[in-house]
């Protein structure tokens, strides 16, 4: 079993910048921010809950501040950072002082997280017919049209359970029909294109750019048996592919979803589906007149916690 890695992206940067460098950093996707300030070394604490603050001066700059983030290594890291690097450098348009903006780099195993998250992980229902299985927990499903698919998380890419992916879950299990067929866009650990094939879909086309992801969306779709719908491979978004679907699904940062639009438009049937998901909320309005403008109808959207997706329908 490989570990999901973490890359850590450190800038050093002003006090004026934090909260626009933190919200980019949230719109790329980070897991977490912390932000480093010295001038936390010299607060006065409110200590009446409690709490003691240790903080070691070393971890602090000298001026300025530092904020981290984590991002998982996946398929899209090096265009992730080159975005927010451009974004931050943006923020010098809007008259923002990002002082030193040194950016570096490092990556965080988890190898001794690896172990303990299990006892985390455990069957979850997210939708009306999906429930997501570990490999490794045994599950009696509660109803006779149960649809019940087995991940094994530890490859790279998260449990299934957030809310970009259960939303696209929901949207596939309310448009797809028997006999569709679907690509899957940025496929990751094979999830969605596991849903498609268990919903009905003739033939699932699975791509992603990330070698390892594509690894490990093969290994889950032999575990859930549905290798001869699937068919996963090693491509960027959707360069090159020619043939029609019925639904083209994507779960992937806004930024990226603009950059095929065009593409999913004229790969769809007429009254094809586009889902579209990983949007971030301050992104909606972008990404709809995106859909809008390559000629799709919005159908509906749906919302969890700050995320958005869109079900697009070419007329």
């Amino acid at each position: 079993m490989s570990f999901m890695k973490w890359s850590e992206i450190s800038i050093h940067t002003t006090h004026e910048a934090v909260e626009a460098i933190s919200n980019i950093l949230h719109e790329a996707g980070a897991g977490g921010v912390v932000i480093e300030d010295p001038n936390d070394l010299i607060k006065e604490r409110d200590a009446s809950f409690g709490e003691v603050y240790e903080l070691n001066p070393d971890d602090y700059p000298e001026e300025g501040v530092i904020i981290k983030a984590y991002l998982p290594v996946n398929s899209f890291l090096g265009e992730t950072v080159e975005e927010i690097k451009q974004a931050i450098n943006n923020l010098l348009l809007y008259d923002i002082d990002i002082g030193k903006n040194k950016i570096t780099i490092s990556e965080v195993n988890e190898e001794e997280w690896a172990t303990a998250w299990k006892k985390y992980y455990n069957p979850v229902k997210i939708s009306e017919k999906f429930t997501i299985v570990p490999t490794w927990e045994t599950y009696e499903p509660v109803s006779s049209d149960e649809l019940i698919i087995e991940l094994d998380p530890g490859m790279a890419f998260g449990t299934g359970t957030h809310p970009t992916t259960v939303m696209c879950i929901q949207a596939l299990e309310k448009y797809v029909k028997p006999g569709d067929t679907v690509i899957d866009v940025g496929t990751g650990s094979g999830i969605l294109s596991i849903a498609a094939a268990m919903l009905g879909a003739k033939s699932v086309r699975a791509l992603d750019l990330d070698p390892v992801a594509v690894d490990s969306a093969k290994i889950n779709v032999k575990l859930n048996k549905v290798q001869h719908i699937v068919t996963v491979s090693q491509n960027n978004l959707l360069d090159r592919i020619e043939e029609r679907a019925n639904v083209i699904v994507a779960n992937i940062l806004a930024e990226i979803i603009l950059r095929f639009v065009d593409d999913a438009y004229r790969l769809l049937e007429n009254n094809g589906y586009f889902i579209t998901s990983g949007i971030i909320q301050a992104k909606k309005q972008e990404v709809k007149e995106g859909l809008m403008k390559a000629g799709f109808t919005i159908e509906e959207s749906l919302v969890m916690e700050d995320w958005v997706a869109f079900i697009a329908r070419k007329a």
